[in-house]
């Protein structure tokens, strides 16, 4: 009988393991479709009523949310904040701007690469990058190594 509990309950540490670790895939899984979808939304936006818009992180960190607003008035047109932050390590911490063409525009704008990491272990499995020409794609890789770590 002992036995039989002893093995039963470490079955059950171990599915409760593996339940948890779904669920924190599943989660930046999500939060990576969220945030390019939210970067095309901005960029057809800005394109298509010709308006010049923002995506901004949340509190300086784009593991907390985002914010789209017009950059002419400031106005918040959607912001999405995540029920648990991520880890999340970009490229470039700053702002995204979008012109009235809904081009991508800045300094020197080179693009931005967002890795949507693990809270356990150096590994992003999902990446959300905006290239200089605007195109935002969403790649998955769990190989890829969480820059700045």
């Amino acid at each position: 009988m002992m036995c039989a509990l002893t093995i039963g309950s470490l079955l059950t540490h171990l599915g409760i393991t593996a339940y948890t670790k779904l669920g924190e895939t599943l989660q930046l899984a999500a939060v990576a479709r969220e945030l390019a979808q939210a970067l095309r939304a901005a960029r057809n936006q800005a394109a298509l009523q010709r308006q010049a818009l923002t995506v901004h992180p949340l509190e300086g960190d784009w593991g907390k949310g985002w914010r789209v607003s017009q950059e002419r008035d400031g106005q918040v047109l959607r912001e999405h904040r995540l029920a648990r932050p991520v880890k999340v390590v970009a490229s470039s911490t700053r702002e995204v701007r979008f012109s009235r063409r809904g081009a991508p525009v800045g300094v020197g704008f080179g693009g931005i690469t967002l890795n949507i990491c693990q809270r356990s272990g150096p590994g992003s499995q999902h990446q959300v990058v905006l290239s200089p020409s605007g195109r935002v794609s969403l790649r998955s890789d769990e190989g890829r190594r969480c820059a700045g770590d």
